[in-house]
């Protein structure tokens, strides 16, 4: 567990006596993950894992961010790009998930229902105060390492991890392909409803696995024609500044179809779509 998580255990031990009186529990996780699971090299991400009273949200930080940049009218920073594909949500004390996938201009919602079997080695190890206990589960066609602390009245996690008794702080896979790390907790009083997330839900579209495996699959056939929907004229710009014009469609289809293919390493592996 690094420093930074150490020095957030002692904030984290506090705010547990009065979350009761809070109506929204916020977890803030590092996520590092391998995009291309042949390669060495890890993405870092915060991630955001709300708990209400109702409903469970695990979403990227870049929708906090653009959130509150909106509610401030401050333009968007160019570097910010928001992927609704890191939505999770579900309803308390239910097993049935909802994750929503951005395809250019429409949102698609895929339901299921997730499970974990764990099994609790008894294993333990203290940070500062907090007493964590480990167990482990084949889940995803990953096996997982979990973390959890009893301390924390929610059988849930990051991502769509739940089920211990007490919330996950800790879970990397065998492979060291994904590793999730609590940094940060909070207690917000005022339950604001992010904008984005709300949008993105009420403008998706419901669809089994089937029927988004072919959309993602039309999708790879020729992203370039896909991106120049809703682009007028002979030109348009990809979100890294590149400039795409008919005398480099091929080329940069190219790329993008190599990319997609290579960047093929979702946590659960069940998810995984097969690119020719």
């Amino acid at each position: 567990m690094t420093k930074h998580m150490k020095s957030s255990i002692s904030i984290i031990l506090i705010l547990i006596s009065c979350q009761i009186f809070s109506q929204t529990h916020r977890f803030i996780y590092d996520v590092s993950y391998k995009k291309d699971s042949t390669s060495n090299v890890l993405t870092i991400e915060n991630y955001i894992l709300d708990i209400d009273k109702s409903e469970i949200l695990y979403y990227t930080r870049d929708f906090f961010i653009a959130d509150s940049l909106i509610s401030n009218n401050i333009p968007f920073p160019k570097h910010l790009k928001l992927n609704t594909s890191s939505i999770v949500s579900h309803k308390k004390g239910t097993n049935t998930f909802d994750e929503y996938d951005l395809i250019e201009t429409t949102v698609l919602k895929l339901s299921k229902i997730e499970t974990q079997t764990w099994k609790l080695t008894g294993e333990q190890k203290k940070i500062k105060d907090l007493v964590l206990q480990q167990a482990t589960t084949n889940w995803g066609g990953r096996k997982w390492t979990a973390w959890f602390s009893a301390d924390f009245p929610f059988q849930e996690g990051p991502y769509k991890f739940h089920g211990l008794p007490g919330l996950i702080v800790e879970i990397y896979d065998d492979q060291n392909n994904y590793k999730f790390e609590l940094v940060k907790s909070e207690n917000i009083l005022k339950n604001t409803e992010n904008q984005f997330i709300a949008m993105s839900k009420q403008m998706s579209i419901p669809v089994t696995w089937e029927k988004y495996n072919d959309i993602k699959l039309k999708y790879y056939s020729s992203p370039v024609n896909y991106l120049k929907n809703g682009n007028s004229g002979d030109q348009f710009y990809l979100n890294d500044g590149t400039v795409v014009k008919p005398n480099n469609y091929r080329e940069i289809n190219e790329r993008l179809k190599q990319r997609i293919k290579k960047f093929n390493n979702p946590i659960d592996l069940g998810t995984s779509i097969k690119y020719p």
